[in-house]
């Protein structure tokens, strides 16, 4: 399966894109996969790869291009508090919904230059941090996603001004978000928040709760569940083609 590592322009500086598609010349439905806390890595290019599989052209940006040469290890980030502690207060707060909606303005018309990637309608996907990105970019940009898929996610219905679920009359996609069990980052009172906006503003969703840790998917961390990971790729298949319309492209 073609893939290859490409430099967008963006507006804070040089960012790097993993793009893997089918062979063949396509065109085909664009996805664009927002990362973990961790960034991109192979765990990461894995999830990319299995969906470009299904017959999607797929992005998998650097969200963190502002603060290269800075990711942490699955294991120290796991295994260390202070890791964790440093990332949390000097890199995180680089990755605002403002400043990667403006990057992933930039994505889209890169989509939309490319001869592989079929224009209209895109899906999102998205783990930890890139779930809730993947929903917040669904209200941004409206009608031009077509899906979005939020695994894992923290922050989805607080108090934050730039809570997604503040933008939930604004999305027309398909919504499927697969919580994490006893999650404090996206705990009983958010999901019923999360309900009650998306029920108001008429949104199709569902929202499922996995028996697993928040960060099940990638390989790379310890409380992966190959089980549930697997059924969290059935849920970004079924959704993706029922929404994009991809067929499987082996």
């Amino acid at each position: 399966m073609p893939s290859e590592n490409v430099i967008l322009d963006m507006p804070d500086g040089k960012c790097g894109v993993y793009v893997s598609r089918p062979s063949g010349a396509g065109p085909w439905p664009a996805v664009i996969v927002y990362v973990d806390g961790m960034g991109v890595r192979p765990a990461m290019r894995e999830i990319a790869d299995r969906i470009a599989g299904q017959g999607y052209f797929v992005l998998l940006p650097d969200v963190f291009y502002r603060t290269p040469g800075k990711i942490p290890s699955a294991a120290a980030f796991f295994s260390d508090a202070a890791v964790r502690a440093e990332w949390q207060k000097t890199i995180v707060p680089t990755v605002t919904p403002a400043k990667v909606m403006a990057d992933t303005t930039a994505l889209l018309n890169y989509v939309d230059s490319q001869p592989a990637a079929r224009k209209g309608p895109v899906g999102f996907t998205g783990y930890c941090m890139g779930g809730r990105l993947s929903v917040y970019a669904a209200g941004h940009f409206e009608d031009r996603v077509a899906a979005a898929a939020s695994f894992h996610p923290g922050g989805l219905a607080t108090d934050a001004s730039e809570s997604p679920h503040r933008l939930a009359s604004k999305i027309t996609a398909q919504v499927y978000v697969g919580g994490a069990m006893e999650d404090k980052s996206f705990d009983d009172a958010q999901q019923a928040r999360l309900r009650e906006a998306f029920d108001d503003a008429g949104v199709h969703y569902d929202l499922e709760i996995y028996p697993a840790r928040h960060g099940w998917v990638p390989t790379d961390t310890p409380v992966h569940d190959p089980v549930q990971a697997e059924r969290h790729f059935a849920k970004v298949f079924e959704l993706f083609r029922t929404r994009l319309g991809a067929a499987a492209a082996g």
